[in-house]
């Protein structure tokens, strides 16, 4: 699959949420009790561009330096930049030049609202794939998260070998995706459709265990994981038996 078509469907496509044909995309709307005033201060236009999968707001964040690996429109930066303070600081990296304009247009007014003097986000252009190129330092993060995003990179080792590399050591990966029970035919990952509704870029189980552990993490904590059902027809036939998940993973650094 070409990241260009990925980059097409969330950047022109997509325009809200509403725009999914499956809800894979959108699993983790909704926000715990204790997490719903942090959410409520996040710009509506952020929050009508939200396409994650999970909930990837850890415990604990006061200070922190946070990295969120397909950030998007935002609203999970938003979100955690309230957690982390205003001396700590949450980078967002994505490749999609609309989302990035959405999240780039509101900081001044999230910072109004937060109350924080300067602004603790920025977002970056770049691949997920590339971590290197975007002149981050390596070991400067707490904690990385991600959002249903690694199901649609191509290169998904790559990805946890530069997350691995740009963690602190005792750091951690924290991350919602959408997984399957099988691995996926060609016709099934070539659908740029299947896959920008990141169902045919689906981890596969038992791939992501070792891949992770190759990257160098520690033992994979699973924290929540709950069946995805696909109400589409033309893609349930497509999909035949597959039966896809969402999970929540903890990835711990040496």
């Amino acid at each position: 699959m070409n990241l260009e078509v990925v980059k097409d469907y969330y950047g022109k496509v997509l325009k809200t949420s509403k725009d999914l044909k499956t809800s894979a995309c959108c699993e983790g709307g909704g926000v715990p009790a204790h997490l719903e005033a942090l959410l409520a201060s996040v710009h509506e236009e952020v929050r009508a561009k939200y396409y994650g999968c999970g909930l990837v707001v850890p415990a604990a964040l006061q200070g922190c330096r946070v990295l969120d690996l397909g950030s998007g429109s935002g609203r999970d930066v938003y979100m955690i930049a309230q957690l982390v303070g205003p001396e700590g600081e949450v980078v967002g990296v994505d490749m999609t030049d609309e989302q990035l304009e959405t999240a780039r247009s509101h900081i001044d007014w999230h910072m109004r609202v937060f109350g924080f003097a300067r602004p603790n986000v920025k977002f970056l252009k770049g691949y997920i794939e590339k971590l290197s190129e975007l002149g981050l330092e390596p070991q400067s993060f707490d904690v990385i998260v991600s959002n249903c995003v690694i199901n649609l990179s191509v290169d998904k080792p790559a990805v946890l070998r530069g997350a691995y590399e740009l963690l602190k050591p005792g750091g951690e990966l924290y991350f919602a995706d959408v997984y399957c029970d099988r691995r996926l035919p060609d016709v099934v990952t070539a659908d740029p459709v299947l896959y920008g509704e990141c169902l045919g870029g689906a981890l596969y189980w038992n791939d992501f265990l070792p891949m992770a552990k190759c990257a160098g993490f520690l033992d994979p904590r699973l924290v929540a994981s709950h069946p995805i059902e696909i109400k589409n027809d033309a893609m349930v036939r497509k999909l035949g038996q597959a039966k896809f998940f969402s999970a929540t993973y903890r990835l711990f650094k040496r």
